[in-house]
């Protein structure tokens, strides 16, 4: 009798176990508190250190999508010199993809929107952004937090100023069938984001 009360509690601590395991991206290098991406563009390639202890939520909702993929072959589909280029939020066919639900502004971290650093887009709702996120292209003070909400900064470019410059470059015009305006009219696309290995 005593083994099944034994083997009863041991399954029960297994469930418990398997259900603390989380799934939203702060298991993923976990004790890396400034983990680093590769953004594999059709432009060239930029690599990002991600701030995870001034924005710990963005940072690891950031982390989950690009584990599960979710950036490959996504467009940036928005580009204005000497101010953002941003993506993450659709593929080549400007078909919208889901999201793995909103995370809360961070934007009091004390980060500011400056030059190559990455940021999360949202809506006008100040705790909106989902998966979009956009680079800047200047020091972009009005996106900071004042009387009202600011945008999240969550990391900075290290490597790929260059690629930044030039996808910023790109002709852009409003799309013939949304209506969008500042759409490159020769696509740019985001390949893939990678998870770099551990600095040591």
């Amino acid at each position: 009798m005593l083994r099944y009360v034994l083997l009863s509690v041991l399954l029960a601590l297994s469930s418990v176990s398997f259900a603390l395991v989380k799934d939203d991206g702060s298991q993923i290098q976990a004790d890396n508190y400034y983990p680093r991406v590769k953004f594999e563009t059709t432009m060239g390639d930029i690599i990002v250190e991600l701030n995870r202890p001034k924005a710990p939520l963005s940072v690891n909702n950031f982390l989950r999508y690009a584990l599960k993929r979710g950036y490959d072959d996504t467009i940036f589909h928005r580009v204005i010199i000497d101010f953002v280029v941003q993506g993450g939020g659709y593929d080549e066919n400007f078909a919208s993809l889901g999201s793995y639900g909103n995370v809360i502004n961070e934007s009091g971290n004390g980060l500011k929107n400056q030059k190559y650093s990455l940021a999360m887009a949202r809506q006008n709702d100040p705790h909106s952004a989902n998966r979009q996120f956009f680079f800047n292209l200047d020091d972009n003070v009005s996106l900071d937090p004042g009387r009202d909400w600011g945008y999240t900064v969550f990391g900075s470019v290290v490597e790929g100023y260059e690629v930044l410059d030039k996808i910023s470059q790109t002709p852009t015009d409003v799309d013939p069938t949304y209506g969008w305006p500042d759409v490159p009219v020769e696509k740019v696309m985001l390949k893939r984001v990678t998870i770099l290995p551990m600095q040591f």
